[in-house]
């Protein structure tokens, strides 16, 4: 029997070029259709090559509830989104992301045997959807989760832009335990999905002796080790690879093994208990980060006007175009803050070497060390948030708070 119309989740059999396989019915447009494989993969194929096979059953996914140990320490679970914590709708073919306690513990076997865990449910947004508003909410809640009783926090998120929040709540938060921002690369429903171990890692890392925020995420292609990088320093270098995380500029706090689970941590991690509970969750959110390349035209500064403050990413050592100055000047002089970052990544900013850096800074563009531009961004913006004069606003932008900055550059 074939069907002249096909439905979502309808089981159905490819047939092209001689090779056949089955699969999920997802959808289909312009005449090309879109089917989940068996092995988990997705692929396109022409609607015609599809033969029905049967239609199942809508059925509820029930998960089974997961027996928590209450003599386990407590460990909280932040979800944003992303696909951490995951599972199939096999009617659909899609992923759908979970976050009770229990759901996340079915997705992820072997959490319970760690710690007993509490679930927030923050969001449930692409990481690009992302604002500092909801920064401001996720603050409060690892704040909140930390006050009543927490040992760690887990944050699952995006990858997309996880160092960015991971950024911000390092400047918002300072955290006596581990706050652990993690993600998946592949989502659950592929044989290479990276959920579990960064899951079962990310659940170590939160119990370990670690007191400040990180991201962490596969240390290689491999399943063997995951690595935890510092919440500022720490940057998405690759579009899909597992191991796509990079520390920049520095060394790793840490790494956990897997499956072991074995926590190391480096001689620059800050540890369990040396800092104080507190939360700053003020930000000013009319900053912006200009990217310059060769040819820009200096009138793009007027889509900034009114801005508090400007992340400049230049070139080298810190250079934008000498037509840029003027402009610069004007808006500092109506009181917009600019800080110069390096688009080198690593290395740091000096604008005393040639004349162009040498007209920024007497048209007063503070010099950025070796900030991360995001890192800068988010920085700033919690900067000015606190309300401080352009002075202070120097001065701390400069100043290594929580592990942004280096002392010394490396060669």
């Amino acid at each position: 029997m074939n069907k002249q119309e096909f439905e979502t989740g309808d089981q159905v059999r490819c047939s092209l070029d001689g090779c056949q396989c089955e699969g999920t019915y997802i959808t289909a447009r312009d005449g090309m259709a879109t089917v989940k494989l068996t092995s988990g993969y997705n692929i396109g194929i022409p609607s015609d090559s599809l033969t029905w096979l049967s239609t199942p059953e809508q059925v509820q996914m029930d998960i089974q509830d997961v027996s928590q140990n209450t003599d386990l320490p407590l460990v909280s679970i932040v979800s944003t989104g992303g696909t951490i914590a995951s599972r199939i709708d096999y009617r659909t073919g899609a992923v759908t992301s979970q976050f009770r306690a229990t759901d996340i513990l079915s997705a992820i076997p072997g959490l319970a045997s760690l710690a007993q865990f509490r679930a927030v449910q923050l969001c449930n947004i692409l990481s690009e959807n992302m604002t500092p508003a909801i920064w401001q909410k996720l603050a409060r809640a690892v704040y909140d989760e930390i006050s009543a009783g927490s040992g760690g926090v887990i944050v699952t998120h995006g990858t997309d832009t996880m160092a960015f929040s991971a950024a911000a709540i390092s400047f918002m938060v300072r955290s006596p335990v581990p706050v652990v921002f993690v993600g998946s690369q592949r989502s659950a429903d592929r044989p290479s999905s990276d959920n579990v171990m960064n899951g079962m890692c990310a659940a170590a890392a939160s119990l370990s002796e670690l007191g400040e925020v990180v991201v962490l995420m596969h240390a290689s292609t491999s399943d063997d080790k995951c690595v935890i990088h510092r919440g500022t320093r720490v940057r998405k270098m690759h579009t899909s690879r597992r191991d796509a995380f990079r520390t920049i500029g520095s060394d790793p706090v840490g790494t956990v093994d897997y499956p072991s689970l074995n926590v190391n941590l480096g001689p620059s991690a800050v540890k369990r208990g040396e800092r104080d509970l507190a939360i700053f969750d003020k930000i000013e959110e009319h900053c912006g980060l200009i990217w310059y390349y060769p040819g820009m035209d200096p009138a793009i500064l007027s889509a900034w006007k009114g801005y508090k403050g400007i992340i400049l990413t230049g070139t080298g050592l810190g250079h934008v175009g000498t037509d840029f100055i003027s402009r610069i000047k004007e808006m500092i002089a109506d009181g917009t803050v600019f800080f110069m970052v390096s688009q080198c990544l690593n290395g740091r900013v000096c604008d005393r070497v040639y004349d162009t850096g040498r007209d920024l800074l007497s048209a007063g563009v503070i010099e950025g060390e070796d900030l991360l531009p995001e890192v800068a961004l988010v920085k700033l913006m919690w900067v000015l948030g606190q309300g401080y004069g352009p002075d202070e606003t120097a001065r701390l932008m400069r100043e290594n708070l929580v592990g942004e900055l280096n002392r010394r550059s490396r060669v």
